[in-house]
């Protein structure tokens, strides 16, 4: 090799961030799963502090409906009240008049999740929230309310605009999502009340 060649040589310059955010300014991607207590409780956490800072904040929930009169999530009488959230609860209610808790997906139940997802691409798109939480996003793909590809099209929206912190919930999260994601916290379950056969409690699960 030539003398003076290695100063000739390209170098790759490294890709421009899409809306030409800092680093520490850009949105990343959070995934709270894993069996054990605490993911939906996290990202309440992380709404909270979004909100001191006065941050826009969204909370997209699924397969967490509400009818108008059996509100079964109390952490949702508290939102309500609190400026600069944007909460959008998603689902149908799944307690029957006998007391029995009504599982599967029906058409009714995949359109809510479909109307829980176009608030999340609006927001991703419109680039107003800086934090915007998915809970249980991966436990609606678990029961089969959308797909994976449903979940990749978000990200897509996310790495276009990321301005926002993007927070998705739920069980089983799958080794593409982990790929892509920015931090992966994996809750697990070391010992639970419930299998010793304590139901669930007002104040602590709901």
């Amino acid at each position: 090799m030539q003398a003076g060649a290695s100063s000739r040589r390209k170098v790759r310059a490294k890709p421009a961030l899409p809306p030409a955010l800092e680093p520490g300014l850009r949105g990343r991607v959070h995934v709270y799963t894993g069996a054990g207590k605490g993911k939906t409780t996290c990202a309440l956490g992380l709404c909270l502090r979004a909100l001191g800072h006065g941050w826009p904040v969204l909370l997209v929930q699924f397969d967490k409906g509400f009818d108008g009169e059996n509100e079964h999530y109390a952490e949702r009488r508290v939102l309500r009240g609190i400026p600069g959230i944007d909460l959008v609860p998603t689902g149908c209610e799944r307690m029957n008049p006998d007391g029995t808790f009504r599982f599967g997906c029906e058409p009714r139940d995949v359109e809510e999740a479909r109307r829980g997802l176009a608030a999340a691409e609006g927001a991703l798109r419109e680039g107003r929230h800086r934090l915007v939480v998915l809970d249980e996003a991966l436990s609606a793909v678990m029961v089969g309310l959308f797909g994976k590809e449903e979940v990749a099209a978000l990200l897509d929206l996310h790495a276009a605009n990321p301005v926002a912190e993007l927070v998705l919930t739920g069980w089983n999260a799958w080794p593409e999502l982990v790929e892509r994601a920015d931090l992966v916290t994996e809750m697990r379950k070391v010992k639970h009340y419930y299998d010793t056969g304590l139901g669930a409690r007002p104040g602590i699960e709901f």
